[in-house]
């Protein structure tokens, strides 16, 4: 094999990459993300199928460059972005940008270890685009629910100079805990007694505890959600109660 540049996603893996593989391997790292959604703009085509409209980002530019140069350098391109759907987006985005003819396949590393590396680069793939729609999926719906909301949120509640934020994690979260708040704002404590007794036979060398479990043929209830129980909710009716017994 001839020279192979190895492509990942975090600058800080390459020195320890180095030291795994032979003279034939050289590295560059994208540092992240090269591509997105613009930042001013929705960034959707919503009536072409949701197709996406990506830009480079401002300062991956230069990065794109160096990506574009080192490529042409190798006979081969390993894109070892993280092992997930933002990395094979990722991988995605770069090898949209390496010139046209350059041999590119996906390595992945599941630790960064000498044996997993190498076991990595000897069984390549093709791009997951499974992988990628999904990321991609995750991305659009992140900005149809946060480019449209929030807008409206901070015209209706404020906050400041940064405005409100919505989204499609963070908004059904919220919802979640203002519904448990008034769920404890609501609740009305309710006294509840409960009676026990300690028994013994005449014949039996060790005593038991016996709890009340009806009063009058009504079952002892917490709380008097049905007509037919007893609710024990002050000393005084337990004090009664024991006096029966």
């Amino acid at each position: 094999m001839g020279k192979a540049l190895v492509i990942v996603e975090s600058p800080a893996k390459i020195k320890t990459l180095k030291k795994f593989l032979g003279p034939q391997y050289f590295f560059e790292s994208s540092v992240g993300h090269i591509r997105d959604l613009p930042q001013k703009g929705f960034g959707i085509d919503v009536e072409n199928d949701f197709e996406p409209d990506y830009v480079t980002l401002p300062d991956k530019k230069e990065v794109i460059k160096k990506l574009q140069e080192a490529a042409k350098k190798a006979d081969q391109v390993f894109l070892s972005p993280d092992p997930d759907r933002e990395g094979e987006a990722i991988a995605w985005h770069i090898a949209s940008i390496l010139p046209e003819g350059t041999q590119i396949k996906r390595a992945t590393f599941q630790a960064i270890t000498k044996d997993a590396v190498q076991q990595s680069l000897a069984n390549p793939r093709d791009i997951d685009m499974d992988l990628v729609n999904a990321q991609q999926a995750r991305r659009l719906l992140d900005r149809i629910v946060g480019y449209k909301i929030s807008p409206i949120l901070t015209r209706k509640v404020g906050r400041g100079k940064q405005g409100s934020s919505a989204g499609r994690v963070q908004s059904v979260a919220l919802k979640l805990v203002v519904d448990r708040e008034k769920e404890i704002d609501a609740f009305q404590p309710v006294e509840y007694w409960n009676l026990g007794a300690e028994l013994q036979g005449k014949e039996m060398s060790r005593s038991f505890t016996a709890s009340l479990y009806s009063v009058d043929g009504l079952k002892v209830e917490k709380e008097k959600q049905e007509k037919e129980c007893f609710l024990i909710s002050n000393a005084k009716t337990a004090l009664q109660i024991a006096e029966k017994l």
